[in-house]
């Protein structure tokens, strides 16, 4: 399981989550309008959602309805 990174992040990009990760698996490049979380690399701390002031991060099992196609969005981004 991991974090999963949400519309509501898309046209905000705040990078609070970037600074707080322990272990630096959000990224993003100038092409892309949101950050991603890369599953391989997240170990679940939450801290990331903790921080996002757009509350766009969702633990996986918990992505809300509406969101789930981001699940899939976040973890192409990393293959």
């Amino acid at each position: 399981m991991t974090y999963v990174i949400a519309q509501p992040c898309i046209g905000t990009k705040d990078a609070s989550c970037v600074e707080v990760c322990p272990v630096d698996c959000i990224h993003s490049d100038d092409d892309q309008e949101q950050y991603f979380i890369n599953p391989a690399e997240c170990i679940d701390c939450g801290v990331c959602a903790e921080v996002c002031p757009v509350e766009a991060i969702f633990f996986e099992d918990d992505v809300p309805e509406q969101f789930v196609e981001f699940k899939a969005r976040n973890a192409a981004y990393f293959t």
